[in-house]
Parts: C-alpha cells; sequence; structure tokens
C-alpha cells in the first residue's frame, strides 16, 4: 500500500528516500479520547503561579490556553470560554488579595467542580531537581488508597483522572510513559507531587512542580450550583491571620502588663522596716579598759635587758672574727 492508503491501523510502513536513506513511520491507533483542558487565569496573579500554569501546560500535551480573565466576571463566563476553546475540562487559578490562590477543576458544562486553597507552591525553575522526563510522555497517576474509603476523595479521584491523564494517541502526545504523578492525602489535604521512572531499577526521582491543595467545597455544577461537600477542617486564610494578628496583640499586651507593674513596684514608698533582733549576733564586745589612769611609765622587764645583752656580744665577737683577731 501507498502511504497514503495507510491508515491508523497499520503499524509502520518503512519509504525510500533520496539520499539513499530510510525513513522509519509510526501510524498510531485512532485518537478516540477527546479530552481537552483550558488551563488559565484572572488578573492578578503573581509570577509563581504564573510559572506553575506554564509547568502545567507543559505536562499536560491535551491542555489549552487562554487570555487572563477579568475579576469583575462572574464564574460562570468561564463555561462560555470552555465551549468556545472547545474545552470540556477547566483548570482556571483565581488569586485574591494578591496573596492567596484559588484552584478551581472542572467538569464542563455539566459538572462536578471542585474548588481548593493552594498552598506551599515550588515550580520547576525554583526546585531544580535532578528528574527529567520527555515532553508530551505520558503520565501514570498513583492515588492514595484514603481515595477509596470516602465518597468526596472517589469523586475528586475521578476528576483529577479525567483532568491529567494523557488521551492515548493524542497527536500532541509521546507514546512512552517515562513519569508518575501522585496524589498524596496528608493532613487532611492534597500532595501533588512529579516523579520521574528511571529504566534501570524502576527507582523514582522527583521532577516538579509541587503544590498542595486544601479542599475547600465540591459543586454539583460547573463553577457553581449546588453545594456536594463542604470540608469541616478548612480555614480560610483570613482567619489564619486574624488569629495571629490577635495572637501577637496578645503577647504586646501581656508585655505592656508587665512594665506597668513593674514601674508601679518602683513607685512604691519603701517602708522602714523596724531594728532586726538578729542585728546584734555578731557583734564582739570590746575589752575593759581599766578604770584608774596610771601617770609613771612600766618598768622594763628583765628578759628584754638579758636579750640586748646577748645581741651586743654577739656583735663584737663577729667584728673581731672579721678583724682576725680572734
Amino acid at each position: 500500500p501507498t502511504l497514503f492508503e495507510c491508515r491508523a491501523a497499520v503499524t509502520r510502513v518503512e519509504i525510500d528516500v533520496f539520499f539513499n536513506f530510510h525513513v522509519l513511520f509510526v501510524f498510531q491507533g485512532k485518537w478516540k479520547n477527546k479530552e481537552r483542558v483550558l488551563v488559565f487565569s484572572s488578573r492578578g496573579i503573581n509570577f509563581r503561579t504564573r510559572h506553575l500554569m506554564q509547568d502545567l501546560k507543559t505536562m499536560m500535551p491535551h491542555s489549552k490556553a487562554d487570555t487572563k480573565m477579568d475579576r469583575k466576571d462572574k464564574l460562570f463566563v468561564v463555561n462560555e470560554v470552555c465551549e468556545i476553546k472547545n474545552c470540556n475540562k477547566c483548570i482556571f487559578f483565581e488569586a485574591k488579595k494578591n496573596m492567596d490562590l484559588y484552584m478551581w477543576v472542572s467538569n464542563v458544562p455539566h459538572g462536578p467542580s471542585a474548588k481548593f486553597l493552594v498552598q506551599n507552591v515550588h515550580t520547576l525553575a525554583e526546585l531544580k531537581m535532578t528528574g527529567n522526563c520527555l515532553k508530551g510522555s505520558r503520565p501514570l497517576l498513583s492515588f492514595d488508597p484514603k481515595f477509596d474509603k470516602e465518597p468526596h476523595y472517589a469523586l475528586l479521584k475521578e476528576l483529577f483522572t479525567q483532568t491529567f491523564s494523557t488521551p492515548q494517541y493524542h497527536p500532541k502526545s509521546q507514546p512512552f510513559v517515562d513519569h508518575v504523578l501522585t496524589f498524596t492525602i496528608a493532613d487532611k489535604r492534597i500532595w501533588f507531587r512529579n516523579y520521574q521512572i528511571i529504566e534501570e531499577d524502576a527507582s523514582l526521582v522527583e521532577i516538579g512542580p509541587r503544590f498542595v491543595l486544601n479542599l475547600i467545597k465540591i459543586f454539583q455544577g460547573s463553577f457553581g450550583g449546588p453545594t456536594l461537600y463542604e470540608n469541616p477542617h478548612f480555614q480560610s486564610p483570613n482567619m489564619c491571620r486574624r488569629l495571629m494578628r490577635m495572637e501577637k496583640a496578645a503577647r504586646q499586651k501581656e508585655r505592656q502588663m508587665v512594665k506597668e507593674i513593674r514601674l508601679e513596684k518602683r513607685k512604691e514608698v519603701k517602708e522602714v522596716l523596724t531594728e532586726d533582733v538578729t542585728d546584734d549576733v555578731f557583734v564582739t564586745p570590746a575589752e575593759e579598759k581599766p578604770k584608774e589612769v596610771e601617770h609613771e611609765a612600766p618598768r622594763p622587764s628583765k628578759s628584754k635587758k638579758k636579750k640586748k645583752l646577748k645581741l651586743t656580744e654577739l656583735k663584737k665577737r663577729t667584728l673581731l672574727k672579721r678583724k682576725g683577731l680572734r
């Protein structure tokens, strides 16, 4: 058969080309799963979120991009954007107060959709990990066993599987599986990691990016509708910042109170204590002086005179020895 008669069922055709060398064409199967994911954001995101979006686009060859959405527009407009772009899945990053980042993962247009708070974002350029994988290759999705125990986690598992898995025989994908996307549940959050599979011993080396998803709500519709699940353990970033400010203010107030108490103690008048009984314990009594006063000097004792005579005799002997008379 000629090249134009070959269809998706044909596996390999070898064609002779000029300059006497061969080119090997690999014809894949038919592309049936038409999943397309729209990855874009609202205005006001920082550089780290922009790099994270770019990393997700390079990881998913079946993704599409769009311009940033205005803050004034409501979230239902995203469904229209997805319809225009011919996408049936959407990852939308929403920035608030230039500090908080929220991520929507939605099945357009009928739902369901989930809203997450994104924390601990580390991009590929920031991590500089040793792992590497082929661009456009298909990933393996690894889920924690806890995803099968609770119904809301099972719903998220199906949503992540349809969103992050590259469709088979996608035109932009490569027919290789050389990295793993892991979704782990720890501390009531979902931890996302990307690992390379090394061929020699099938060990894993992290590539990046990495981030943590804190579930807020799961909605029945796309970007809205009735609430299917609400996380009771979720605490908004505004509440966290408020509690931190209150804790800091309480510490400052305690320091001020201690300072005021110290100043009050200094201002208090010191009370004069009465004489202590134990003050005279170590006082030694003075020697008793004689009552009668002596008007004459005391006579020298005889022992002193004998000592003086002995000294004079010794001096004379030494002098005689020096002169050689003795």
